[in-house]
């Protein structure tokens, strides 16, 4: 959460600001943060409810509230693309792949909802998200454990189809930890299966049958 804090109350100056300022910066990011995450309205008067705050503290300290979402949006891009370069790191391409998957599909949702309420400013970022999940799937297809066939631009697909869970279909609802459950339905299909163990069996060509 600290670079929306600090990007929003930096105001050119220099100077550091005061404790107080600072903690109710804090709150509404963090609560901002919890209402896309939830789904909820994300307005001024309810980013401030929840942050506990009033609506004059508000506006006098993040000006606006495409300013705050945006600042919100430009943090949880950074998260991304954080961990996109953690897993690269992981020296196990699947465990570095799937701890990608669904940290990225976590920060997704909270970022779409705050990316739809600013009318969509994602375009600058999707280099830099491609290049993560292209050399992830890379580096787990070289390793052997991804399924060769499957193409980085498929598992931006998936990732998102496992991702979009409405909350009811057909009269059933949805689990709690549903999005978990697809996704983890997606990487069993996209993982090439481990070696079975000992030798396969061989014809006794000594013996009749």
């Amino acid at each position: 959460m600290t670079a929306a804090v600090d990007r929003l109350l930096d105001d050119g100056s220099g100077r550091r600001p005061r404790a107080d300022a600072r903690r109710n910066v804090e709150r509404l990011v963090a609560a901002a943060r919890e209402a896309a995450a939830e789904g909820g309205e994300v307005t001024a008067h309810e980013i401030a409810r929840r942050a506990g705050v009033g609506i004059g503290t508000f506006y006098r300290r993040v000006n606006s509230l495409e300013v705050l979402l945006e600042a919100v949006l430009n943090e949880v891009l950074g998260e991304i693309i954080a961990k996109g370069d953690e897993a690269m790191a992981d020296p196990d391409p699947w465990a570095g792949f799937t701890s990608f998957a669904f940290a990225y599909i976590r920060l997704r949702n909270e970022l779409c909802d705050v990316n739809k309420r600013l009318g969509n400013i994602l375009d600058h970022s999707r280099a830099e998200l491609r290049d993560r999940i292209r050399n992830l799937v890379g580096r787990a297809r070289s390793a052997g454990v991804m399924r060769p066939e499957v193409t980085w631009e498929d598992v931006a697909f998936l990732m998102v189809a496992a991702s979009s869970t409405g909350p009811h279909t057909l009269g059933i609802q949805a689990g709690e930890r549903q999005w978990e459950r697809n996704l983890q339905v997606v990487l069993d299909g996209l993982r090439v299966p481990g070696p079975l163990p000992g030798e396969p069996p061989v014809v006794d060509t000594g013996r009749r049958r």
